[in-house]
């Protein structure tokens, strides 16, 4: 019974996290579809048969379906939720139709109707962490060094208690947090590291050790570590408005921090295995849960982040592919062949689906099931 419980509650947190997430990024296309006047026929979240829903003053159907893994804006003049046009019946459309039609707007129109969504993501993001400092506070340490590891990279270039990190590969350090970071998306990578003893520079080259540690939910990940420590942490709580600029930083960070470890994997600097699927996403997610609602607020984040990163890849289906249709368009002075905006959708498809039992293979073999 206890079991049933664990799992009903990891369930319910990955529902409940993916359902938050999702709806920011349709709301995003929804709202700037209805302000540039497109009738909205379906608002889903989840995808299948509809469990729930109602229908809106302006004749939108608002459901939750059975499958909680993404979700859908369909707008007047789509044939299916992935907003493909239905030219033929388009053509047949009625001066008033067209009006409210999504692929009769203008150019612009369109692709801030698409950029709307991923953009909703980092918003969410920014206003999700102003709020965490403002009410939690932001981990702050100075980077000095507290202690250096035995057999560590750090010790081996001489580095001491005491020390003040200025740079590391090229980027200033304000917190030892900023120096971690690097370090850890850095693993067996040399680079310049500028520290200060009692008012001397030192400039030397160090290799980050490529290690395995432990996330905030205790999962084991590949990261490089300098081998030293701060010598204090605190949460320093931050006021309006700097916490909205501190916040804005933070995603930006992310943001880079996730396309850099995107492309390690790409070019084999960083095992495909880390990229993870919906099995390991709904563990996290009960994990947060257990930890409490600071964690689950975090996880959102990230999630939030990499859900918006993702969806401006330039793949036919993600908004990133129709964007990359309307950047063609303009060149052209005219829309793609539906042709081959059929063949791109069917390409997007199959490389999606790829990318997904890839992640669900990599979920299988880190839950030990092979």
């Amino acid at each position: 019974m206890e079991h049933l419980l664990h799992s009903a509650q990891y369930i319910l947190s990955f529902v409940f996290v993916i359902s938050v997430i999702v709806f920011v990024h349709e709301f995003g296309h929804y709202s700037i579809a209805k302000l540039c006047g497109v009738k909205i026929e379906t608002f889903s979240i989840g995808f299948g048969p509809e469990i729930w829903g109602w229908n809106d003053k302006s004749g939108t159907r608002w459901k939750i379906a059975t499958l909680p893994l993404g979700g859908y804006v369909k707008m007047f003049g789509d044939t299916n939720p992935a907003s493909v046009p239905d030219s033929q019946k388009i053509a047949e459309f009625s001066a008033a139709e067209k009006k409210i039609a999504f692929h009769c707007k203008p150019l612009w129109q369109k692709a801030a109707v698409v950029t709307a969504g991923p953009f909703s993501n980092f918003i969410f993001a920014i206003v999700v962490l102003s709020c965490f400092f403002l009410y939690y506070g932001k981990p702050h340490s100075v980077p000095e060094v507290g202690s250096v590891i035995r057999g560590s990279a750090a010790e081996a270039i001489g580095m001491r208690a005491g020390d003040m990190i200025e740079e590391l590969d090229g980027q200033k350090i304000e917190r030892f947090e900023d120096l971690r970071t690097i370090a850890s998306m850095n693993p067996d990578t040399k680079m310049k590291i500028i520290y200060s003893r009692k008012g001397k520079k030192i400039s030397a080259s160090i290799t980050p050790t490529l290690s395995e540690s432990h996330d905030i939910f205790g999962n084991k990940v590949k990261v490089g570590l300098l081998g030293i420590a701060s010598s204090k942490v605190e949460y320093e709580k931050i006021r309006f408005p700097r916490a909205i600029f501190e916040a804005f930083n933070e995603t930006y960070q992310l943001s880079v921090n996730t396309m850099k470890a995107i492309g390690q994997i790409i070019t084999g600097k960083r095992d495909s295995s880390e990229l993870s699927g919906i099995l390991r996403i709904g563990k996290y997610s009960g994990q947060a849960a257990e930890q409490g609602f600071s964690a689950v607020l975090w996880l959102m984040v990230v999630l939030s982040v990499n859900l918006g990163l993702v969806n401006l890849f330039p793949i036919p289906l993600l908004d990133g592919g129709h964007l990359l249709y309307y950047a063609i368009e303009a060149l052209i002075g005219q829309p793609v062949a539906e042709r081959f905006q059929q063949l791109g959708f069917k390409f997007g498809l199959a490389v999606l689906i790829a990318l997904m039992l890839f992640a669900t293979f990599n979920d299988l073999k880190y839950f030990n099931l092979f």
